[in-house]
């Protein structure tokens, strides 16, 4: 079985996030959407409401897990037997940030593939640092997130 890892904070999951998984259900058997707890990050959203947002949208496709962790992702694909780590690229600067990533990932288990899909130039401008801006600012989002993002959203703004 190929299994992936998506790995991310997703604080919130866009629509950007949604283009690379939905491309990426073709190329592998599970995709496991881990949710890692990143020290330099303070996430807005909390972890559960992240991880139920994510499972509410891909509800009927069983290929698709929600999961948290700690430490290394390599760590944790060798936890959950995943080969392969899925990374979007919206641009030449995640690229280069995303390679060097992967360039490490390769060198602690050469077993472990990274793949890298560009986001579709529609989402490519899409990042959930801005999402989280024109929240914060009381903007409308609803062009940037799935429905079940949108809705926990306004419920945790009441």
């Amino acid at each position: 079985m190929k299994i992936c890892l998506f790995p991310g904070t997703f604080d919130p999951i866009t629509y950007g996030h949604t283009d690379v998984i939905d491309r990426a259900l073709d190329l592998f058997d599970k995709l496991v959407i881990g949710i890692g707890y990143n020290s330099n990050k303070q996430p807005m959203f909390p972890l559960e409401e992240r991880m139920q947002w994510i499972r509410e949208h891909y509800k009927n496709d069983s290929r698709v897990e929600v999961a948290s962790y700690q430490g290394l992702t390599i760590d944790f694909c060798r936890e959950i037997k995943a080969r392969f780590i899925l990374r979007g690229i919206r641009g030449v600067g995640d690229f280069e940030y995303e390679k060097a990533i992967a360039d490490v990932n390769r060198t602690i288990d050469p077993s472990i593939e990274t793949f890298f899909l560009s986001c579709s130039p529609l989402y490519a401008s899409i990042a959930s640092t801005l999402v989280r801006d024109i929240y914060r600012h009381g903007g409308a989002v609803n062009a940037f997130v799935p429905p079940a993002v949108l809705e926990g959203m306004n419920r945790l703004k009441k």
